[in-house]
């Protein structure tokens, strides 16, 4: 590639004020020069950057296009969880909320606590991670401790800076990605005009352009990040206040919403809420209520979390919107995980704009506590991005009592198990509604790692009649997948390859693998460590789990009933059959070192020898204990590259941080 240093000067140049006008653009709404002037800029930039390729910086404009089109999405594990908020809808349930907070500090009644306000938008959690002040990473929500890649759609948003203004080591910014009520109404139009299925609401609209797997699709839907706080960072930045925080994204380029108000008092919030309420239909995007958070950070810090949700924040959302239907029938589907799922069929009915056919009926116990059947006058609701509901019946039809869930599976036609508020199929490794989601399962990484066979590959076997079953995966000859596409005969090769070198594979990532419900892999260790092989496990009783290890009745419970379904010990015996050998991993050397046996774990930063997947599973193997939060009780705090707030609260704990190094020597008996 030809060099000239007056080239990379002039792109540095213009990347730095291409970047620029687009902060003043889309984050200050105060543009300093005209649309053609900007394109100009951007034009030139483009001349230059495919003439010198080798002089494009990594927070260049052009990379939010994105490169080639995804196979699959990744996923990225949040270094801390992203919590989802308990929700509150009436001033009764925000008071109580207040004082709750009070109860927990010790605070006296009479004392006010200072709240900060913001909008509580309809749109997609995702997690920005920087490194150096560059993005360098992006991923959704998903279930709270792992979320999809998303990287390069993310980077199509030109709310989301691909470098931030301040130099930062390491920080994580949390956010909301919307889009616009005005663009919502225009992208509807034109899939109506192509006969595509129109996006309900605008969530679901930005929640689907996100996961495009083109990224110009992506580019193309005028979507908008709003940053609402952020997860780990690096130590170096300080502040006190959630509204400091704010403040800080803000000077750092990060796109923040300017309706934010610090109240003293949960009457000062109450008030913002209902102000919020009377111009909530003027706003450009939709929002479903407010958010109230404790601005002081080390107040939140002393609150901490329940569950899946902080102390220190509530959602207080808007009334629900409500219209009476007739329920014309109920339905009965089988999900991926077994879960029989009654919906009732409504005559259609409008509801805030959108036109309402179906809403769910949750469980028998929800159907049975409200006394719903077919024909029955409803009360149904539809909240925000809640899928709808019934809520009550207004008068009963013809049939009297309520709707009765088969006790077939209406999929596979096999026993249907009672499993707490669910009816569940139990035949998870041959019921055609669930095969799909078994198989994926089972060919992960963590599972029986057979490489080649992802969700797509997996849905094109199915469909085309090769697998059934995860037994039939090693009983595809070759010359099966010839005519599939995307299979050439390296493919295929490479394919039975992994399939045969999967055959040798430790106890517990089989029994992992199997997909027992609420079997994962901790569970499975111990299953193998108490019982031995999977003899020893179908000839348990339900008693005998808890009595060995002390599992919960509902984790034997579905050990058990797998046990006892027909079909599934003939999978598992058309496994062995076809050469399948699990092996038991001998923990006996492991328990010997002192080191690692039966001490706890957690690690922070990054690693140079090995994945934070690697060393973790290196603990575990060798009878240690591997942690997910910083608490008084961990005997190591494994720091790596860039530690972050976890060490930091390690360190004020006076907790053992050791480094890489240090680790390695701990572990030595089987590196």
């Amino acid at each position: 590639m030809k060099e000239d240093p007056s080239a990379e000067k002039r792109i540095g140049e213009l990347t730095d004020a291409v970047n620029y006008h687009n902060y003043r653009y889309y984050m200050l709404e105060d543009p300093v020069i005209s649309d053609f002037e900007f394109d100009k800029l951007v034009r030139e930039l483009n001349v230059l950057e495919n003439a010198y390729p080798q002089y494009v910086r990594e927070d260049s404009p052009s990379k939010r296009v994105g490169g080639a089109v995804s196979e699959k999405f990744g996923q990225v594990k949040h270094g801390i969880p992203m919590l989802s908020l308990d929700n509150a809808y009436s001033k009764e349930e925000v008071i109580e909320f207040d004082e709750r907070i009070k109860r927990f500090l010790g605070i006296g009644t009479n004392e006010e606590i200072e709240y900060d306000c913001e909008l509580k938008f309809d749109g997609l959690a995702v997690e920005l991670a920087y490194t150096k002040s560059v993005f360098v990473k992006g991923s959704t929500r998903g279930d709270g401790t792992v979320g999809e890649d998303v990287t390069g759609n993310l980077r199509t948003i030109n709310t989301v800076p691909l470098k931030l203004l301040e130099h930062i080591e390491y920080i994580e910014v949390r956010g909301e990605v919307l889009m616009d009520k005005e663009s919502f109404k225009k992208l509807n139009a034109e899939r109506l005009k192509e006969g595509l299925s129109l996006f309900a609401n605008p969530r679901n609209a930005a929640s689907g352009s996100i996961r495009q797997l083109d990224p110009e699709i992506t580019r193309n839907r005028r979507l908008v990040m709003f940053a609402y706080g952020i997860g780990d960072y690096s130590k170096e930045i300080k502040f006190k206040t959630q509204l400091e925080m704010m403040d800080f994204l803000k000077s750092a380029g990060i796109n923040i919403n300017k309706n934010i108000s610090v109240v003293k008092g949960i009457s000062g919030a109450i008030d913002f809420f209902d102000a919020i309420s009377k111009k909530r239909e003027s706003l450009p995007f939709e929002i479903d209520g407010i958010v109230i958070k404790v601005n002081d950070l080390s107040l939140q810090e002393r609150l901490g979390e329940i569950s899946k949700s902080p102390r220190w924040a509530i959602a207080y959302k808007f009334s629900a919107k409500q219209e009476v239907s007739v329920i014309s029938g109920i339905e009965v589907s089988v999900g991926r995980t077994g879960i029989l799922t009654p919906v009732a069929l409504l005559n259609p009915v409008n509801i805030g704009g959108v036109v309402v056919k179906r809403a769910t009926l949750h469980n028998q116990d929800e159907i049975d506590k409200k006394n719903i059947n077919a024909g029955d006058r409803v009360l149904v609701e539809r909240s925000g991005d809640v899928i709808p509901e019934v809520v009550k019946v207004v008068s009963k039809g013809e049939k009297r009592g309520s709707f009765k869930l088969p006790d077939l599976c209406p999929c596979c036609g096999s026993p249907v198990v009672i499993d707490g508020a669910a009816h569940r199929c139990m035949n998870e490794l041959a019921c055609p509604c669930q095969i799909k989601g078994a198989i994926v399962h089972f060919v992960s990484k963590r599972a029986m790692d057979i490489e080649g066979l992802g969700e797509k590959i997996v849905d094109k076997l199915v469909e085309n009649g090769l697998i059934k079953n995860v037994a039939d995966i090693y009983y595809l000859r070759r010359g099966d997948l010839s005519g599939l596409e995307g299979f050439g005969e390296k493919s295929e090769e490479n394919l039975f390859k992994s399939i045969e070198k999967s055959k040798n594979i430790s106890y517990d990532r089989f029994i992992y693998a199997l997909g027992i419900r609420h079997v994962g892999e901790h569970i499975a260790g111990l299953l193998i460590k108490y019982f031995g092989d999977i003899n020893g496990i179908k000839n348990a009783s339900i008693d005998g789990f808890s009595s060995r290890f002390g599992i919960g009745e509902e984790i034997g419970k579905s050990i058990y009933n797998f046990f006892r379904l027909e079909s599934n010990i003939a999978v598992i015996n058309r496994l062995f059959k076809a050469g399948v050998f699990p092996y038991i991993v001998s923990v006996s050397k492991f328990v010997k070192n002192s080191g690692v046996a039966g001490k706890s774990f957690i690690f922070t930063g990054g690693l140079e020898e090995f994945t934070r997947d690697e060393a973790e599973n290196i603990v575990k193997e060798m009878g240690g204990i591997v942690e997910k939060t910083v608490k008084k009780k961990l005997d190591y705090v494994v720091a790596g590259k860039e530690p972050g707030s976890k060490c930091e609260k390690a360190l004020k704990l006076k907790l053992n941080i050791i480094d890489e190094a240090e680790f390695k020597k701990l572990i030595n008996n089987i590196i």
